[in-house]
């Protein structure tokens, strides 16, 4: 929905009901992936659903939803021919959710346009299928929500699933059961996620950086890895990586946008690279500094770091040696306790086996 929000929204300004259709499920060589939205009203139409292959067949659902106000799961094949016309080599299967949108039924529109234009994570959730009221819609923020989808132990349950896929920049389909089940599959509810992954920034192209890329990936994260030296920072040395760069680290860091869920691990535990590149690192937003290193490595380190001029308060941020402590000794091992620390910062958990707690396994705040 990204893609048509500008133009859905001066319909939405000016008072004009709408048919909004969007991808909810792929199943093969899908041509759009979920999320993907075509709007339409009257002759107007604005965004795809499949790069062509079943325009025609949602343009007059969704004109008829538009008319009736009654929401609708279609679930279209794409042939082989199609699919090959749009660049595919096979066909596949989609699943379109078309709802009627208008001031009334979507009043919520307006803030999530705000958020989106001003990079605020926000989340649409909608029941789609079961036995809930189909059509309708929860919004949810890191710090707060609104709408309900009938019940509050439903409501609870999406927050708590819908956050987590703004942590992640996930879109997608989470079932559960009529009162919110979590064992449970009746209910469909589609989760729109409008935010950008997470930057992962992995500062060391040594063997540690691989297995840390390679779980920062599996997180959700866009990964990064940086190192001055050319002939390790290599695309095939770091398979999982999104991009690999061979620039000096501090200056590659003040070169990127780093926000509050910017996550920086520095594992080259080399004065020369990463006392400049803490240096610069500590004074971002980021809402992770980890650096690798013994206990002694990051002694010296601290006082290196005060001699540079940074404050108490700067430093305080590190976290060093990284990780919890899991007793790992192998790249993977370590990858995995780095990923333990970034859970636990994310939600706030104990860090404690869930056996020896209390409580509320999943917790409703990101920290």
């Amino acid at each position: 929905m990204r893609d048509v929000l500008p133009e859905i929204m001066r319909w939405w300004r000016s008072g004009a009901g709408f048919g909004l259709a969007t991808v909810v499920g792929t199943w093969s060589s899908a041509p759009r992936p979920p999320g993907a939205s075509m709007a339409v009203r009257g002759e107007e139409v604005v965004g795809s659903v499949s790069g062509g292959c079943v325009e025609g067949a949602v343009f007059e659902l969704a004109t008829e939803v538009g008319e009736t106000g009654e929401p609708v799961l279609q679930r279209y094949g794409v042939s082989d021919d199609d699919a090959f016309a749009v660049g595919l080599t096979c066909g596949g299967i989609i699943d379109v959710f078309v709802e009627p949108v208008s001031a009334e039924t979507f009043p919520e529109l307006g803030e999530v346009a705000a958020s989106v234009e001003a990079r605020e994570p926000v989340a649409v959730a909608t029941v789609v299928s079961g036995p809930g009221r189909i059509g309708a819609r929860r919004v949810v923020w890191p710090d707060r929500s609104t709408g309900t989808l009938g019940l509050a132990r439903l409501d609870d349950a999406v927050d708590d699933d819908a956050r987590g896929m703004l942590a992640q920049g996930l879109t997608g389909l989470r079932r559960y059961g009529p009162r919110g089940e979590r064992r449970l599959d009746d209910l469909a509810v589609f989760v729109q996620a409008f935010a950008p992954p997470p930057r992962m920034l992995v500062f060391g192209a040594i063997d540690f950086a691989a297995a840390v890329a390679r779980v920062g990936k599996f997180l959700g994260y866009h990964v990064t890895v940086c190192d001055a030296r050319p002939i390790f920072a290599t695309a095939r040395r770091f398979p999982e990586a999104d991009e690999v760069v061979v620039r000096w680290p501090h200056d590659y860091l003040a070169s990127v946008e780093v926000d509050e869920r910017t996550v920086i691990c520095v594992l080259t535990h080399d004065p020369k690279f990463d006392v400049p590149l803490l240096e610069v690192a500590l004074r971002t937003r980021a809402g992770y500094v980890g650096a690798m290193g013994s206990r002694r490595t990051h002694e010296d380190r601290l006082a290196r770091l005060r001699e540079a001029g940074l404050s108490e308060e700067e430093l305080a941020r590190l976290r060093s040696p990284i990780g919890l402590d899991l007793g790992a000794r192998t790249p993977e091992e370590t990858a995995v306790s780095i990923a333990a620390e970034l859970i636990q910062l994310r939600w706030g958990g104990s860090g404690r086996p869930l056996a020896t707690t209390e409580g509320r396994i999943h917790t409703s705040t990101e920290h």
